[in-house]
Formats: structure tokens, C-alpha cells, sequence
């Protein structure tokens, strides 16, 4: 804070100090009669004349955004979380007492109670003409000038109740993800799912690979890990005869910062009996081109630039067919665990060591394909040495029947037909913690329980993750997940 602003803290936390003395200070409570939005709908059509005449009562309350004193009277616009609305004061309607204190004690950014009648101005802007005010809370810190805003971006994500007051962009951008939650819930309500709660404390992180965040529950004294993913414990509940699922649900993996990634999320997980991962497919066509329609009021969204179709089939191609055609190399040569070695190697993708030709495809596959799936597609037939929970191809036993979903060359659902042999999950678990004992700290435990649960018989199921976050960035045409939470992590100032 420079010495202006302290000057300026200093100047109304003395205001304050008189609304304390005459004992008006932080009034208990306040009941407003109308939303501003709600009068602007209402008295759209009716002109001056009109509003003259029937002198309509309301009471609204807002924050104090332009305050214009003009000796006997004065303008000020308050803010709602509907809209803002212009306030008529003369001190002849209000007493000489009352509108003098409010002109010498209150300030912009101050929130306000307004009782008076509705009238429109000689221009015609929609006003209340007030018969009382009243001070509800003092704002002791300044808001930002009014026409530059917030300009530091990191400042945005550090005080967002800032940003809330000033950018009504802002606001609609969580108000369109609460739209979107709230049709993807009624998308699958009206389909039979049943929503679910899992637990966020997990014995052993499972469900995804990630390193994951480690807590300590000091009255039984043992670690717990917060939740990578509720995978585990949904499939559990397919086990326990609940044969469709979901949840909305925040997850938690200890990963580095990024304009994709925050190390807290919001997924939506589901899962259902007697589907395959082509059925959720189609499934998630349906599904995301209704909450696009439903909360942009069209099939096609516009995101950094580049229009969007939601409306036409997505388009699908395996794996490793994408990094045929990407490189110009043959399904063989890519099939092929030496020959995949030496592509890679020609292409400089650095290998992780211990790494098998599936995650070395993999490897390719990112590095080469996934930026260009601009339009929505479906990446299918993941390699199995990545796919611990997936069901094997019957035709291609080292692929799975898998697919995760790419919009604008990002990640936003993967899918897949549910791995429910409990000899093959064994022995993929296995193969996980023997990655971990060798340095992967993003490999799987062994879930002994998960493999009891799988051996009362789980039926064949097909499950889903689509990333909350990132499919709001595309809605809301944001460049980064953190203008699309309300509260990023950031690392503390120093």
C-alpha cells in the first residue's frame, strides 16, 4: 500500500469511526423488497409519466459504485448481484441531517440500503427516488479507479473479491459453471443415475496415476492421502449393486502450476452397467452438446478465436493410427517394440527409463498429435502398460478399450470399458507397485479391497472423468484454468 492509499485508509476509518458514534455502524440485517435487475426487467416499457403516477415503492441494497454530490442532491449507483441501478437523494426528501451525514461519511465501494419510489430521469435512465438510506457497511479499503479495473491479472486471482466487485465478466464466467453443473446433474438425474458422495481421505490414493498429497489423521495416527480420483469407490458401489453412479467431485494431485493444470480440481466421474466405452461415447455427444445448448445458447462456442462445433459428430481415431498419420510411419512400424524405440529417437522424444513401446507411443502421441485435435475427437485404444483400470481390446490384447476426449488440443473426459477380472487387475496392480518400487512416484498401490470388491463380481461397466475446469474454459473462452476458479493456488508472496 503507498502512502495514498494510506491517506485514503486512514480518511474512512475516521468516517467510521463517526458512524460508530452515532451508533450507525454495521446495522444488523437489512430487508430489501426488489433486485435491480428484477426493476429493470419490470419497468422496462413504462415511461416517466407513468412511474410519476404510481409511484411504486421498492428497497434495494447494493454496493455504492459512482457516487456524483451535488449540493441539495446527489446520484449514486448501486450494485446488486442482479445489476447496478441509479439513486436519487435530495436532502429535502431525506432530512438535511441524513443526507448530509451520507455525503460526508460514505463513500464509493460503501454498501447501502435505499427505500423510495421508482421514477426515470430526463434522459430517461431508470432511478430510485429515495425517502431514506441507511449506511450498512463502511468500505475502509478503496476500490480500484473505475475505468482500469483490476490491471494486474495476478492480483485478480489473489483477491477475487475484488475482481467480483469490478468485472461483471467475472462473475458470469462462475455463473455459467454453476449452469453447467447444474444441467450435467440433470442430464444424468433424468437417465437413472443415482449422485453419490465419496470419501475425499483415501488408505491409498488409486483411481488415476498421480502423486498425490499426504495428510496426517492424528488420533489414529496414520497417513491418509487426499483423493486422486473417486474411481475406485464408485466401481466399488457398482460391486454393491448401484449399476449407475456419479459424482461431482474435487480432486487433489500434487502437480506442478500450469495454464491446464491446478493441484485442486472439480470432476465429473460416472459410471454405468452393462455399457462399453463406445456407448459412453455417444453418451458424452449428447451430453456435451446439451450443456453447450443449454448454457451458451447454441451447439458452436467461440474459444480463443476458433469456432467450435458441438453440434456435428465428434470425429474418432485410435491412438495409434493419430500417430501413423502424423509422422507418415506404418501401424507395423508403431507396433513394433524395437522399431517404436527408434522413431522416437528420430523424433527426440526423450523415453522415461523402465518405459514399454506403449508408453513410448504415448510419448509420440503427445508430443506430435495432441495440440493439433483442435475440434472435438476421440483418442481411441490406449495401450494397456498405461491403462491399470481399463479392459484389454478382445481383438488387440495389448490396447484397451479406451478413449479420451480432445477439444481445442486439450484433454477434457477420458473413458474407458472397466477392467472387472480380478486376476487381470491383480496382476496389473502388480506391475504398478513394482513401477513404484523402482522411482514412479505417479504409479498405483496394490488395492487389496478394490480386488476383494472385484471378486464378489463387479458386472461389465463403463465409467467416465470429464474435467469440470477445462471444459469451462472452453465455455467461457479463458486461456487459463485459473480464471476459471475462484481460488487458484498461488504460491504466497514473498
Amino acid at each position: 500500500m503507498n502512502d495514498d492509499e494510506s491517506e485514503i485508509v486512514e480518511h474512512r476509518r475516521k468516517k467510521l469511526s463517526k458512524l460508530r458514534e452515532l451508533g450507525k455502524a454495521f446495522p444488523v440485517g437489512f430487508e430489501r423488497t426488489h433486485l435491480a435487475g428484477d426493476l429493470h426487467k419490470k419497468y422496462l416499457e413504462v415511461d416517466k409519466e407513468t412511474l410519476q403516477q404510481q409511484k411504486n415503492a421498492v428497497v434495494v441494497a447494493g454496493r455504492v459504485m459512482l457516487r456524483r454530490i451535488m449540493g441539495k442532491a446527489s446520484f449514486i449507483t448501486i450494485q446488486d448481484p442482479s445489476a447496478n441501478i441509479q439513486c436519487y437523494l435530495r436532502a429535502q426528501e431525506l432530512g438535511q441531517v441524513v443526507y448530509d451525514e451520507f455525503t460526508e461519511l460514505t463513500d464509493r465501494g460503501d454498501i447501502v440500503g435505499v427505500s423510495g419510489v421508482m421514477m426515470r430521469t430526463n434522459k430517461g435512465e431508470l432511478t430510485i427516488h429515495a425517502s431514506a438510506i441507511n449506511v450498512l457497511t463502511k468500505s475502509i479499503q478503496p476500490l480500484p479507479e473505475k475505468y482500469h479495473g483490476i490491471v494486474d491479472q495476478e492480483l485478480k486471482y489473489r483477491q477475487r473479491y475484488i475482481d467480483l466487485i469490478m468485472n461483471a465478466d467475472s462473475r458470469r464466467v462462475f455463473e455459467t459453471r454453476s449452469r453447467m453443473i447444474r444441467v450435467m446433474r440433470d442430464f444424468f438425474d433424468r437417465r437413472g443415475y443415482l449422485e453419490v458422495e465419496t470419501p475425499m481421505m483415501h488408505l491409498l490414493p488409486g483411481g488415476a496415476s498421480a502423486r498425490p498429497f499426504i495428510t496426517h489423521h492424528n488420533s489414529l495416527d496414520m497417513d491418509l492421502y487426499l483423493r486422486i480420483a473417486p474411481e475406485l469407490y464408485l466401481k466399488r458401489l457398482v460391486v454393491g449393486g448401484y449399476e449407475r453412479v456419479y459424482e461431482v467431485n474435487r480432486c487433489f494431485r500434487n502437480e506442478g502450476l500450469s495454464t491446464r493444470h491446478n493441484p485442486e480440481f472439480t470432476m465429473l466421474e460416472f459410471y454405468q452397467a452393462y455399457a462399453t466405452f463406445q456407448d459412453l461415447m455417444v453418451l458424452t455427444e449428447h451430453l456435451l452438446r446439451e450443456v453447450v445448448s443449454k448454457t451458451k445458447g447454441s451447439e458452436t462456442v467461440f474459444y480463443q478465436d476458433r469456432e467450435i462445433d458441438f453440434g456435428s459428430d465428434f470425429r474418432k481415431i485410435s491412438m495409434i493410427q493419430s500417430v501413423s498419420d502424423a509422422l507418415n510411419v506404418s501401424l507395423e512400424d508403431l507396433d513394433d517394440p524395437e522399431k517404436i524405440f527408434r522413431i522416437a529417437g528420430d523424433q527426440a522424444i526423450n523415453v522415461p527409463e523402465n518405459a514399454g513401446a506403449g508408453r513410448v507411443l504415448v510419448e509420440l502421441f503427445e508430443s506430435k498429435v495432441e495440440k493439433t485435435l483442435l475440434d472435438p475427437t476421440f483418442i481411441t485404444h490406449y495401450p494397456a502398460e498405461v491403462s491399470p483400470l481399463a479392459r484389454r481390446s478382445d481383438d488387440h490384447p495389448n490396447y484397451t478399450d479406451r478413449f479420451e476426449l480432445f477439444i481445442a488440443g486439450r484433454e477434457c473426459a477420458n473413458g474407458f470399458s472397466e477392467l472387472n477380472d480380478p486376476e487381470d487387475q491383480k496382476e496389473r496392480f502388480k506391475l504398478q507397485a513394482a513401477a513404484k518400487e523402482s522411482g514412479d512416484d505417479e504409479a498405483m498401490h496394490y488395492d487389496s479391497d478394490y480386488i476383494t470388491a472385484l471378486e464378489y463380481g463387479m458386472p461389465p461397466t463403463a465409467g467416465e472423468g470429464i474435467g469440470i475446469d477445462r471444459l469451462l474454459m472452453l465455455l467461457t473462452d479463458m486461456p487459463s484454468i485459473r480464471d476459471v476458479l475462484l481460488f487458484p493456488l498461488l504460491k504466497p508472496k514473498a
